[in-house]
């Protein structure tokens, strides 16, 4: 664990540290009052954080309805034979992996209440779209164009959300965030059930009504959601002059030295070829198969334990719950106890033991299959959110962070395509392969956790011994645009 000293303001001009271990000395200001600086945080919680996670649970819904349309007749209804399904899945991941750095550039030109409202209506459409196709390559076309609209979106909200927390304040609201995703899995199960009542209205189908429906609701909410997305919080309309002053100043303080605000070469060549991304990449990609192979295949795989498909929708929805709930309780304990690899190794260990159950599922009961996919989705609720949460904390400036969140996300979905080829129609109900090639990326992940872990310890140990000093004799503005190559920032695991 790195437990580092806390910043105090009740000695401005002092040598001090920042909650993150930033050494620095802190500017003659007078000290902040901390009750005003909890109203603060109280109001960022309400701005910034509901409207974005409805909008997300929205996106996910959208993104993953596609399974219960499967359960309602999809398949038949367009013809669909053999992998075309895991096709249709895998080509949504195509554009949503190669647009997300140019979203995420774009996002920071633009005012992400705009930017974010704009995208979220044209899946919206794009959706409505896919309840009206007559044929397989219509949903085709749809879903890539669903990819397109949506890459922007999650790595958006994750860069904005950091921009307004401090790095032990973030995980725990990221987890908020997210869990309105995992919460969707839950409750769309039930919302395609009670669409799929309206087959025979208007001569549609009960899978298309699940898509209509859907993304009406996603058009209008993008719409209304304008006026109420934050922007960045040099710019934030919900907060006064002195709260604007009040909040950079204490995310300041949490960073220090550590700022990219300008995207030079110089800047390129730290952000593109940093270390930390690419094992960021490693482990949100291992563990965000898992995220994707729950959502995609849950119900079909509780189908296949020889329930109706109207049960395995209303049996999924406990599994979303648990893993909502550990989802919230492993953030609440990494922020307070300020460390993140134990409990992100605590999630790779659970879901494993969930996937060796399933692919051992011939010697057990049903019951014992369906405590296994507990285990798998609340394990990898708990690590998912982590590896983002984690590499975001270890990012220093608005460039940096920008650049981080859209690469460890976008090629991090990687993990998607795998999820959507994995779970070969031929092999179920089993499915030895979807579980196998699951169980070996988790443990990727868990790997690709120890050795960031490592590394971060080892660079910190090399700051301490001012082995990163020589970079303060750098000409002054390239210094001023370090990141977290500055020599006095320091790492947390």
């Amino acid at each position: 664990m790195c437990e580092k000293p806390v910043l105090s303001d009740s000695s401005p001009g002092s040598m001090s540290a920042s909650e993150d271990g930033l050494s620095h000395d802190v500017p003659h200001l007078e000290p902040i009052d901390r009750a005003v600086e909890k109203r603060l945080i109280r109001k960022c919680d309400l701005h910034v954080i509901p409207v974005l996670s409805l909008l997300y649970s929205l996106a996910f819904i959208d993104r993953i309805n596609i399974g219960n349309a499967r359960l309602q007749g999809l398949e038949k209804d367009l013809k669909m034979k053999g992998q075309d399904y895991n096709v249709a899945l895998f080509v949504f991941f195509i554009p949503y992996i190669l647009f997300e750095v140019p979203s995420n550039l774009l996002i920071r030109k633009i005012a992400p209440s705009t930017w974010l409202s704009s995208i979220m209506i044209l899946w919206g459409i794009v959706t409505v779209c896919m309840g009206v196709t007559q044929s397989y390559a219509g949903l085709v076309v749809c879903r890539f164009f669903l990819g397109l609209c949506e890459a922007g979106f999650f790595p958006g909200c994750m860069y904005l959300m950091s921009m307004y927390y401090r790095r032990y304040e973030l995980q725990w609201r990221f987890n908020l965030f997210f869990s309105a995703v995992i919460l969707a899995g839950a409750w769309s199960g039930l919302l395609a059930y009670a669409l799929a009542k309206m087959a025979g209205i208007g001569g549609y189908d009960g899978w298309r009504w699940i898509f209509i429906i859907e993304g009406l609701a996603t058009f209008l909410f993008a719409v209304v959601s304008r006026f109420f997305i934050v922007d960045w919080p040099e710019t934030a309309k919900f907060l006064s002059a002195e709260e604007r002053q009040l909040l950079i100043r204490r995310l300041s303080e949490d960073a220090a030295d550590a700022r990219m605000d300008r995207l030079d070469s110089k800047a390129r060549r730290r952000a593109f070829g940093d270390w930390k991304i690419y094992i960021g990449i490693l482990m949100y990609l291992g563990v965000n198969n898992t995220g994707y192979s729950t959502s995609f295949f849950t119900p079909t795989i509780l189908s296949e334990l020889g329930w109706t498909a109207v049960r395995a929708q209303v049996l999924s929805i406990p599994i979303y719950i648990v893993a909502a709930v550990t989802c919230l309780m492993s953030a609440l304990l990494t922020d307070r106890l300020r460390h993140r690899y134990a409990f992100a190794m605590l999630g790779v260990v659970t879901a494993s033991i969930g996937y060796i159950i399933l692919l051992a599922q011939e010697s057990v009961s049903v019951g014992t299959r369906y405590f296994a996919v507990y285990l798998v989705m609340a394990g990898g609720y708990i690590t998912q959110p982590i590896t983002l949460v984690w590499l975001s904390n270890n990012m220093g400036g608005h460039y940096k962070r920008s650049i981080n969140a859209a690469m460890q996300i976008g090629f991090g979905n990687f993990g998607g395509i795998i999820a959507s080829n994995i779970y070969v129609t031929n092999q179920r109900p089993r499915y030895p392969v979807g579980y196998g090639v699951s169980l070996a990326l988790i443990w990727m992940c868990g790997i690709a956790c120890t050795v960031f872990a490592i590394g971060l310890r080892l660079e910190n140990q090399r700051r301490e011994r001012g082995e990163r000093d020589a970079r303060l004799s750098l000409p002054r503005e390239e210094v001023e645009n370090l990141g977290d190559d500055h020599p006095n920032f320091r790492f947390t695991y």
